[in-house]
């Protein structure tokens, strides 16, 4: 099994994680949402699979490119 890693694009606060691990997702579903200057901002599985692993909790700040979750397909 391949796994691939997820990072934000932006720097904010994990606000709802959406897809907890064991969850089953399609490419673009989203993870998680994360608060940045006021603005819901999606973090998109890059690849359909299972949520392997998730990095960050709700309320925790996450920088840009951090990774936050891992994907395995």
């Amino acid at each position: 099994m391949q796994r691939r890693k997820v990072a934000t694009e932006v720097a904010g606060t994990v606000w709802k994680i959406e897809a907890p691990v064991g969850s089953r997702v399609e490419a673009e579903d989203t993870i998680l949402l994360l608060e940045c200057m006021k603005m819901e901002i999606p973090v998109y599985a890059p690849i359909a699979g299972r949520v392997a692993e998730i990095r960050v909790a709700e309320g925790e700040a996450v920088a840009e490119g951090q990774i936050v979750a891992e994907i395995e397909s």
